[in-house]
Formats: C-alpha cells, structure tokens, sequence
C-alpha cells in the first residue's frame, strides 16, 4: 500500500530537508517544505508559543492541499507533530493545539543525530546535550501519538537509501 504521506521527524541539522525534495523526485510526489524555517528566515528566531501555534497551523494547511492533489506519497518536510517537540524543547510545554491536531502522516521517518550540527542562523540546539533531548522527544512524541516510524541513520547515501527501504518497506 501507498501511504498518503511520508514525514521526516527529528532535530535540526539531521538532513531532513536535504533528503526531502530528493525523495519527492524519487516517486514524482509533492514536497511540503518546512514551514518553520520559512517563518525563522523571515520573522526570527525568537518565537513564542502563539507562534509556534501559527507555524503549526500554516504547515497544516500546506500538507492539506499538497494531500488534495492526491500524487502519492507526500514528503513532508516535518509537520505539526515536530512543532509540538519544538514547543517542548523551548518552553518545557505546549499548547493544546498540537494535541488536538490529528492529520497525522502514515508513515514518519524519525532521522537520527548521527550528522554533524551546523548552524545556519535559524538552528538553536547544537549541543551534545541538546541534541540528544531533542532527539529523545522527537521519538517520545512518535511513541505517544502511536504512529508507525522507523529511524533513520547513516551518511550521505547510506541515508537516502534508508529512507527509501523504509518506505518501500511500508508499500510491501
């Protein structure tokens, strides 16, 4: 089975928008890039809860008309749900929307901190220790939802490759 929609999960600076288009290419599918760092660029980094809210919402909106034109799988450059881990690693909490939102993806690529971080201007959790919490609420968040993930590991090739074995495990 096709999933509807594929989402890259996981803490900044893990290759997720690098690997993103690159699959959209691979099955001639929509990419939804992150809203997130659309809104950093323009707006700063320092956000509130409202407008992580705002972020969340508009990414919604975005993954809901990318579904419309219904060419699957969707990549999804992140989502609501990698928002949600964004508030906790922030604020130490979040808002209730995330909790009330339900357009979860079918399936979510979790992708590991085995990359180098490099800052970029937008990214803020660069730290051994920093990356290793955001990672561990990044999978903590996949276990609440009870959604179906894989992790995501390896340099460069190896990555991508991981990638598309994990969703054309999910289509066997």
């Amino acid at each position: 089975m096709t999933p509807r929609s594929v989402c890259l999960h996981g803490p900044e600076s893990t290759g997720k928008s690098t690997l993103a288009p690159q699959l959209a290419r691979h099955f001639n599918s929509e990419c939804v890039a992150e809203f997130g760092r659309t809104y950093c660029e323009r707006y700063g980094t320092d956000l509130s809860m409202a407008d992580l809210v705002m972020i969340g919402h508009a990414h919604d909106l975005k993954i809901r008309a990318a579904l419309a034109k219904d060419a699957p799988p969707v990549i999804l450059d992140t989502d609501p749900l990698m928002t949600a881990v964004w508030a906790e690693m922030m604020f130490g909490r979040r808002d209730p929307w995330f909790d009330r939102w339900t357009n979860t993806a079918d399936l979510y690529l979790l992708f590991d901190i085995d990359l180098p971080w490099e800052a970029d201007g937008t990214r803020m959790f660069g730290s051994p220790a920093a990356r290793h919490r955001f990672f561990d609420l990044c999978r903590r968040e996949l276990e609440r939802r009870q959604v179906r993930w894989v992790t995501i590991s390896g340099q460069g090739s190896q990555r991508y490759a991981a990638a598309l074995d994990a969703i054309r495990s999910y289509m066997a």
